[in-house]
């Protein structure tokens, strides 16, 4: 029974050669080695991947780049396009500097001058013909727009802006009984939780104390700003255990409970959250 042919193909590739190098004077071997054509071949594939990896990383990283043709290196195409935006800029201004000087010549000889905005002012438009009229669409987002802004305190930054902060972890500052919830339409933008006597009051978030001052209104007050642009306040303490610069970490005291300022109701915190100016409810963040 005749052999197949693949079987054959590799039988032939697996067979084995030795290459001798003797010395053609003494006939003295120096050196043989047993090679088999498909040795050869990886041996040969695998130097030229390596060969091929070297010289694309010689290209690549080096500056021998810039010796072959047609590829020039980033800071000359910088300064490619540098020098044509100054030429251009350059082009404008001797336009505009010979226009004036020219204008200047006609002003001596009593001639009449050149005006660059003759051409805009040839247009024979008529504006007060333009009708405008909203359409439902656009009445429709100003509606959305005015619902959202509703009780934001920084025009232009809407309320879905400000509530990407879901992954975010908020320590409890206080623990104790919630008394007042937010409630921006009476301008109480944050809640009120009344805790035992000399409670500790904790950092909500990590960031830096940028405010730890005494105001008539709000007594003793702590303002630290955190990362994503979140700020948290703490009101009404009864000391502040924090400086304005200090670093703090989440569960950090900063403050003593108090009944600080005019505008306490109690013995109690006064906690917000601000994200990009706009004030949230705690309560979406933190499980009293």
């Amino acid at each position: 029974m005749a052999e197949p042919e693949n079987k054959k193909v590799i039988k032939r590739l697996k067979s084995k050669f030795r290459l001798v190098v003797i010395n053609d004077d003494t006939f003295e071997e120096w050196f043989s080695l047993v090679l088999s054509p498909l040795n050869v071949f990886t041996l040969v594939g695998i130097s030229a991947l390596i060969f091929a990896s070297v010289l694309v990383a010689l290209i690549a990283f080096t500056p021998l780049r810039e010796f072959i043709p047609g590829y020039s290196d980033l800071k000359t195409k910088q300064l490619a396009t540098f020098a044509a935006f100054k030429a251009d800029s350059l082009e404008i201004k001797l336009a505009q500097n010979e226009l004036y000087i020219e204008n200047v010549r006609k002003i001596l000889n009593n001639e009449p001058t050149n005006n660059y905005m003759a051409e805009v002012e040839k247009e024979d438009t008529k504006y007060d013909t333009i009708k405008l009229r909203k359409s439902s669409e656009d009445s429709l987002l100003r509606q959305k727009v005015e619902n959202e802004e509703r009780f934001n305190v920084m025009p232009g930054l809407t309320r879905s802006e400000s509530v990407n902060i879901g992954s975010v972890f908020f320590f409890l500052p206080i623990e104790g009984v919630l008394t007042s919830s937010f409630n921006p339409s009476i301008k109480h933008y944050g809640v009120d939780i009344a805790g035992g006597d000399n409670e500790v009051v904790k950092a909500a978030l990590e960031g830096t104390v940028v405010i730890s001052a005494w105001s008539s209104e709000d007594g003793y007050v702590a303002q630290i700003q955190h990362k994503n642009d979140l700020i948290s306040v703490y009101k009404h303490n009864s000391m502040l255990l924090k400086k304005s610069g200090d670093l703090v970490k989440a569960g950090e005291a900063i403050a003593i409970i108090g009944n600080s300022g005019k505008n306490t109701t109690g013995h109690h915190l006064h906690f917000e959250i601000w994200h990009k100016g706009v004030a949230l409810d705690p309560q979406n963040f933190i499980q009293f």
